[in-house]
Formats: structure tokens, C-alpha cells, sequence
């Protein structure tokens, strides 16, 4: 079994470099993605010490390891299914919810020194492998508390988004509400069901390639905020009115949907204005002396920014309200 636990543990670190590739190919990443493969490759990491362990000291210290990951787990779960649900929160929410974790982290640490957590610690040898068994004490519920929260919240998130129809397609909130709900199956199988083995060993690594593949169909496809799909004729008429502005107003309209945590860069301003002037990908590559795949990655950066995902959506933003 501790081999088993020693080869998850190495399918979780290939995980990081399966990121790195996909998002250079996309050329566009994110960080709670990222830190839920390091949160995967940690509990993994604590499984398997755990499994190989001689002493109960060893084996505590392995068991800390293992809740260090898991306590983020559930955090950049709950940070990826808002983000493609098409939610996002201000820093002090972030700053919050990391808080929290650290509490956690914090009581499980105090196991070997108080009987908070555990009061009490003793290894058995099963098949080869070591298995660590606890006395729970009076604050061992908060962890249940603490993961249960997340899952409801993430169960809350999905439907408020689907019901706002902020889901890019069915695909993808199928795939989304799958994980969650896989993720909770395997957490209360391993609570009711006497099992030795740690069945969210294989789930957490499974959830974060479906993550990824999530992901990665988001970039294709941004949330779609209701806005409406225009036939040719509409397209023209929105031109048509799009022109009769200053630049100075449509840059300053559009401005105002960029939210101040995520500002534009110099580069994003420029190219932007070239994008409302009508210019098209090649024109603003030589103009800016880039190349056209940079001028896209510039583009689809600015466009996320801005919730939107093609310059029709651009135009409704620079005529809302102006009817």
C-alpha cells in the first residue's frame, strides 16, 4: 500500500509540469490552480511518509505534512469553481478564507503537544504499510466543519452562477458540479466506510486534471454574462453608432469596467484603443512592432479583464446605457 501512496505521489508532482506545459500553450495561467497541484503533491507526499513510517512520532509529523495540503485543498477548489462560475472576490475575502486555513493548520499542529486534536496516537503495520491510529479530541470537529463549509459553498456558487447563467455551456458546469459532487462522495465514503486506505489520494489528483481541462475550455470560451449574439445587420448598426463617439469617451467608458484589482497595463491601453478604432490583429502587430500571436495573448488578456470574450461584447460595453 505505502507503494501505491509513493506513485500517486509522483502522478501529483507530474501534475505541476502538466500545468506549466497547457497554460505556456494557452499563455495564460492561474494561481489557485497552480497552488492546488502543490496542495495535491503535499497531502500525497504526507500519505506516503506516513505509510513508510517507524515511529508515531514520525508518523504525527507525516500526518501534519498531509493536512498542510489539505487545508488549501478546499480553498483553491472553492477559488476555481467561483472563478469559472464567474465569480471573483476582493482581497480582504482572500485574505479571510487563507486566514482560516492557517487556524486549522494551526490546531491540527498542536497534535504531540496538547490533546486538542488528537488525544492520543498509535501506529499499526497492515500489509507492509503503516496506518495511524487516532483518538480524536474536542476539536477535531472543526475540520469537518471547515471542509464541510467549502463543499457548500461550492454547491451554492454553482447554482447561483447557473441560475445567473453565468456558465460559459452545460459542458462545463456538468463537469464542474461532477467534480464537486465526486469530491464529497469519496470524503463521505472515507468517513462512514472503515477503509485503510486513503481514498482522496486518487480523487484530488483526478479533480485537478479535470480542473485543468475545465480551465483550459475556458480560455476558449469566456463567460457569456448574458450578452447577446448579433446577427450582421446588428453588427453594422452598433459600427455605425460606435463611431459617432470620441475616442477619449470610448476609452473612458470602457474603462470603468475594469475592475481595481486587475487594472490594464500600458500595453493592454494601447492595444484596446487600436481594438475600438476597428484595427485588425496584423495592423496592430506592425504598428506596435509585435508579433500576432503576442498582439492575441494581449488581446485575450485585455478581453478577461474585461469579462468579455470578442469585440462585439466590446461595443455592447461602450453602448450600455448610452440608449
Amino acid at each position: 500500500m505505502q507503494y501505491t501512496y509513493g506513485a500517486l505521489f509522483l502522478v501529483s508532482l507530474i501534475l505541476m509540469p502538466t500545468y506549466f506545459f497547457q497554460m505556456r500553450k494557452k499563455q495564460q495561467g492561474e494561481l489557485w490552480l497552480f497552488i492546488l497541484f502543490v496542495s495535491i503533491a503535499i497531502v500525497n507526499l504526507g500519505y506516503t511518509l506516513t505509510a513508510f513510517s517507524k515511529t508515531v512520532k514520525f508518523a504525527l509529523f507525516a500526518n501534519k505534512i498531509t493536512y498542510l495540503g489539505q487545508v488549501m485543498t478546499p480553498l483553491c477548489m472553492f477559488m476555481i469553481v467561483s472563478k469559472l462560475c464567474g465569480y471573483t472576490y476582493k482581497k480582504w475575502v482572500t485574505g479571510v478564507l487563507l486566514g482560516a486555513a492557517a487556524v486549522m493548520f494551526a490546531i491540527i499542529c498542536t497534535t504531540g503537544y496538547l490533546d486538542w486534536y488528537y488525544t492520543d496516537a498509535t501506529i499499526e503495520t497492515i500489509a507492509g504499510s503503516t496506518v495511524l491510529r487516532k483518538e480524536y479530541g474536542v476539536l477535531h470537529p472543526t475540520n469537518l466543519i471547515y471542509v464541510i463549509s467549502y463543499f457548500i459553498a461550492m454547491i451554492a456558487v454553482f447554482f447561483i452562477s447557473l441560475k445567473k447563467k453565468k456558465i460559459a455551456s452545460q459542458k462545463q458546469a456538468c463537469i464542474i458540479i461532477a467534480i464537486v459532487v465526486g469530491n464529497i462522495g469519496f470524503w463521505c465514503i472515507q468517513k462512514v466506510i472503515p477503509w485503510e486506505f486513503e481514498l482522496l489520494s486518487v480523487m484530488y489528483p483526478i479533480s485537478a486534471f479535470a480542473f485543468l481541462g475545465v480551465w483550459l475550455m475556458l480560455q476558449d470560451y469566456v463567460h457569456k454574462n448574458d450578452v447577446p449574439k448579433y446577427t450582421q445587420a446588428e453588427k453594422e448598426d452598433l459600427t455605425v453608432q460606435i463611431t459617432a463617439m470620441t475616442m477619449e469617451a470610448k476609452l473612458a467608458k470602457v474603462l470603468t469596467f475594469v475592475k481595481e484589482e486587475a487594472p490594464l497595463s500600458m500595453r493592454e491601453r494601447e492595444i484596446l484603443e487600436m481594438v475600438i478604432a476597428g484595427k485588425k490583429r496584423k495592423e496592430i502587430a506592425d504598428e506596435l512592432h509585435l508579433s500576432e500571436n503576442t498582439v492575441k495573448t494581449y488581446t485575450r488578456t485585455l478581453y478577461g479583464k474585461l469579462n468579455i470574450s470578442c469585440r462585439e461584447e466590446l461595443y455592447e460595453l461602450l453602448l450600455q446605457n448610452n440608449g
